[in-house]
């Protein structure tokens, strides 16, 4: 069974006519511009780019190699859940055919005509009218018509009620019922992929009664359903009104850039540039005209936009009493001014406080959590340093190898959950004070407290009331918010970003995150492949470095050495 479709990848089509002769106007769009469910949630000027004709040839940046994992990951998940209802469902199955592409979307409407239960790697027709085109995974008979139901590779639900579920073996909207156990966790994208799929199948004639579509989340347990006329958007919206209202407006960019008419979204730096292959092009053109928005992003650079202040040149000099009255909610307004300041002189770090503090003890432990998306963490590394308790100081892991979701997932939680507990336990008998460091705490906060319900009942396994005790202590010290608190970060807050100023480096020169995961698949063979275990090791290496580097900017940061960053008054 082939790869399922999926928006994804952000494919899109238009075709644009050659201009003839000499002519003030803009070109005409030979063909109308049709755009996939995927814009919907695009940055505007990507969009943009993506129509416009003589962007064509610009260079762009390779795919993330994190991105592309996700996309690769995603994929073997809709395989598997594929293949698993095929062989459930039967004869009432069929599945589009992925090497046909020009007659796909004839092959799906068939099919559909001929009331085939559910319709896989579905390829609905193209919308003209609307300037809709789409895939979907899968498609259900439900009365006369069909509803989509997508199949991605995140969580959907959360521990709760209200949930409208049906079984696996049953994805069919008539079999679903409210769970008592699980409620809705919020997948905006979720919501405006299904919405997209609906007009389509509306605009094709073969849409059931209702706006309803369904998803299957990466436990591939039920299928949860969504009513798209449900006002559970904010401001009382729906997921159809918010649907609309976006499409309409990506439809009216895109198709201005086909036309060569004037742009309708202009660059503007926001969290989805980091992965943009469009980036290379923006960045250019936001550092030519030093934008505002290299320094102050997102809806706050819009506010300053809308006062005149377009360029960092501009923040900068402004008077604290006008900043101070902006509705910024992004960034302290009176840190605006100084990370335009910091900007202009290329400053990586600028000190807040004449001098920093930093919580230290007799006895510390540096921990650092590697995860796998939502399957779990398989890692927990710690760097223990300070006083002596009867422990070996330095870096030791505790670790699963088995391939996530994996009972013995348990079993390294609870290891590094005793051992922590009991260097905790003998620096009180020992009178010494005790602290644990992370950096940026949502991580690992997360997984203690997801691990200890998951496990609960298993040896060695905490209680969730202990791990809240713990975290919310002052023994717990998240690194991240103490940075944020006595530093401006032109360039971020991330560890990756502000070790080097400590003067720390990591020994991996690909290491990050997102790599990380690339190399777990790697050490422990998803996806039928062998385990190499190499990789193994340069996962430990990475781990290790990172807690090396909480270590290092805890001991810079109370040294002298950090007072040679600029303070922030003499700006």
């Amino acid at each position: 069974m082939g790869t399922l479709s999926s928006d994804d990848a952000g494919r899109v089509t238009g075709v644009m006519g050659a201009c003839v002769g000499a002519t003030a106007y803009p070109c005409a769009v030979k063909e109308k511009v049709l755009l996939d469910a995927g814009v919907v949630t695009r940055c505007r000027r990507r969009v943009h780019l993506e129509h416009d004709p003589a962007m064509a040839d610009q260079p762009k940046a390779p795919l993330d190699l994190g991105i592309e994992q996700r996309i690769a990951d995603a994929a073997e998940h809709r395989q598997a859940v594929a293949r698993w209802l095929s062989a459930v469902l039967g004869e009432e199955w069929t599945e589009i055919p992925r090497g046909v592409t020009d007659s796909r979307a004839e092959l799906t409407l068939a099919a559909m005509r001929a009331g085939t239960p559910f319709i896989s790697a579905a390829q609905l027709p193209d919308d003209p009218a609307g300037g809709r085109r789409g895939t979907v995974d899968l498609l259900v008979r439900s009365g006369s018509g069909y509803v989509p139901v997508l199949v991605v590779r995140h969580k959907i639900t959360d521990p709760g009620s209200g949930a409208r579920v049906s079984p696996l073996d049953r994805p069919v909207p008539e079999a679903a019922s409210i769970d008592q156990a699980r409620k809705v966790r919020p997948q905006p994208r979720d919501q405006l992929r299904l919405a997209h799929a609906v007009r389509l199948l509306q605009a094709c004639g073969m849409a059931a009664s209702g706006h309803v579509g369904g998803v299957i989340g990466v436990e591939a347990d039920v299928v949860v359903w969504h009513d798209l006329r449900t006002p559970n958007w904010p401001g009382g919206r729906t997921a159809l009104a918010e649907y609309e209202a976006r499409f309409a407006d990506r439809l009216a960019v895109a198709t201005a850039a086909a036309a060569g008419a004037e742009p309708l979204a202009l660059p503007s730096r926001i969290t989805e540039c980091k992965g943009c292959p469009w980036w290379p092009t923006c960045e250019l053109q936001l550092r030519e005209s030093r934008d505002v928005s290299l320094v102050v992003r997102g809806e706050d650079a819009a506010v300053l936009r809308d006062i005149g202040v377009s360029t960092v040149d501009q923040l900068a000099a402004m008077s604290p009493d006008d900043v101070d009255e902006l509705p910024l909610t992004g960034v302290r307004n009176g840190d605006a001014v100084l990370l335009a300041k910091a900007w202009l002189r290329d400053l990586p770090l600028v000190r807040r406080v004449p001098e920093l503090t930093v919580p230290r003890a007799d006895v510390e432990v540096d921990v650092d959590m590697e995860s796998y998306a939502d399957a779990g963490a398989y890692l927990w590394g710690c760097l223990l340093s300070g006083a002596d308790v009867g422990e070996a100081p330095g870096y030791r892991a505790f670790v699963s190898w088995e391939p996530l979701p994996s009972d013995d997932e348990a079993r390294s939680f609870a290891e590094f959950w005793t051992w922590l507990s009991s260097v905790r336990r003998r620096a009180y008998e020992r009178g010494l004070t005790f602290r644990a460091y992370c950096y940026n705490e949502l991580a690992e906060n997360r997984w203690l407290l997801a691990s200890a319900e998951r496990f609960a009942g298993k040896p060695g396994v905490p209680s969730v009331a202990e791990v809240r005790e713990f975290i919310g202590s002052a023994e717990w010290v998240d690194l991240f918010a103490t940075v944020r608190e006595q530093f401006l970060c032109p360039n971020g807050k991330g560890l990756k970003v502000i070790a080097p100023s400590a003067g720390f480096g990591w020994r991996d020169a690909e290491a990050s995150g997102e790599n990380s995961m690339r190399w777990y698949r790697d050490a422990v063979g998803l996806g039928g492949r062998a385990p190499v275990l190499s990789q193994r090791d340069r996962i430990l290496r990475y781990n290790e470095d990172d807690v090396r580097a909480t270590w290092t900017i805890r001991q810079w940061m109370a040294s002298e050495d950090v007072l040679q960053v600029p303070y922030a008054a003499d700006l």
